[in-house]
């Protein structure tokens, strides 16, 4: 099987072009990809067993993902598997998302009176 990685400039879901926004898109919905980011957030290196146990995904989907997100560039193999030095600037860049959404849910949440 090929392995065709996701990156801006490629065609993804959702675009012939592979406009950056729209690959990161694709790239971080995937099935476990953020929960992966999420659990490498620490720093600290964490083994394939380690993410699988948190990630509550299978080990063809979580080495998948691994794959997909190492040739990203948002994720190495040093140790164990970590955040890159852009993976790890992907947190703050979502900080503003998080707050929307905060914002969204408070907007659908029924009022008490």
């Amino acid at each position: 099987m090929k392995f065709d990685p996701i990156v801006p400039g490629k065609r993804v879901r959702g675009s012939k072009t592979g406009r950056p926004l729209v690959a990161a898109l694709d790239l971080l919905g995937r099935r476990g990809a953020l929960r992966i980011l999420w659990e490498l957030r620490s720093g600290d290196a964490q083994t394939f067993r380690a993410l699988q146990s948190v990630a509550e995904i299978s080990p063809a989907t979580l080495n998948t993902r691994l794959r997909e997100l190492r040739a990203a560039g948002l994720v190495e193999l040093a140790d164990g598997y970590r955040l890159t030095k852009l993976g790890k600037k992907l947190g703050p860049a979502l900080q503003p998302l998080a707050a929307w959404t905060e914002l969204w849910a408070d907007s659908l949440t029924p009022r008490s009176r």
